[in-house]
């Protein structure tokens, strides 16, 4: 793993993911958490090339179709809902040109409101006062292995809040912007308060969907997030979503339970 950067780009639209992006679940998979913030790294690429109306992405849901496998991707953006101050946006992962992704993210107006601006919770303490937590002890895969987990206590079966951060960029030789540095981590919310052992259990997520009441800064992702099982099933990992000034927003990803 000589590379510093979960992706590299190999055309306009295509990437290639590194070892870096290898899964949790399948070592041969793209971990969803990367993945995501490349697609908001393709969407903001899309946008900077229309004119600027001053919208910044305030939701963005991601469908989850099939095998992201760690192969080479296109990701196609078009403009589903053109709007001077809403406007809808949708991108679709394609790979050997079928769709394994399919994301849908709103564009709202920006303006000043910080007359009104309050709610939500607390700040998290901050990264640099907490201890790194081997996050490799529980989950396998590359993404895993890149990323510093530094918990605010001990992680529980169902509870942890946590801080992610990675040293490596998300596409050689491209600037992210720090929205899609950012998603690049959500993901990972789903590993960091597991209920059960993924040995003995299945809880992929089908689905990720971001709300964000602020756009983030900073080079760390604050997951506050709480895992709940149903009797049937399903299950679903709620997160408050934090950065280094306080909450930004919150994620929910819908799983699929069942035994190994």
């Amino acid at each position: 793993m000589s590379t510093g950067s979960y992706y590299e780009p190999t055309a306009e639209h295509r990437y290639k993911p590194t070892p870096h992006a290898g899964g949790a679940w399948a070592t041969d998979e793209q971990h969803f958490s990367p993945l995501g913030g490349l697609i908001v790294h393709a969407i903001d690429r899309y946008l900077a090339a229309e004119p600027d109306r001053g919208l910044v992405l305030s939701r963005i849901s991601f469908d989850i179709l099939g095998r992201p496998a760690l192969d080479e991707c296109e990701i196609r953006v078009e403009t589903i809902r053109p709007g001077r101050t809403i406007e809808l946006v949708e991108a679709v992962v394609l790979m050997a040109d079928r769709p394994v992704v399919r994301a849908r993210a709103w564009l709202l107006a920006s303006g000043d409101t910080s007359a009104v601006a309050g709610g939500g919770a607390d700040k998290l303490t901050p990264p640099d006062a907490l201890t790194p937590w081997p996050m490799a002890t529980v989950w396998p895969g590359g993404y895993i292995a890149s990323v510093d987990v530094r918990p605010l206590a001990p992680p529980q079966p169902g509870r942890t809040t946590a801080w992610i951060s990675t040293p490596l960029n998300l596409v050689a030789g491209q600037t992210a912007s720090p929205l899609a540095s950012f998603v690049a981590l959500v993901d990972t919310a789903n590993g960091i308060a597991v209920r059960q052992q993924p040995t003995d259990w299945m809880f992929p997520n089908v689905d990720l969907t971001i709300h964000l009441h602020r756009q983030p800064e900073g080079d760390w992702t604050g997951l506050d997030t709480t895992v709940t099982f149903g009797p049937t099933g399903q299950g679903i990992t709620s997160t408050v979503l934090h950065d280094i000034n306080g909450p930004v927003g919150h994620a929910q990803q819908i799983l699929t339970v069942r035994p190994m």
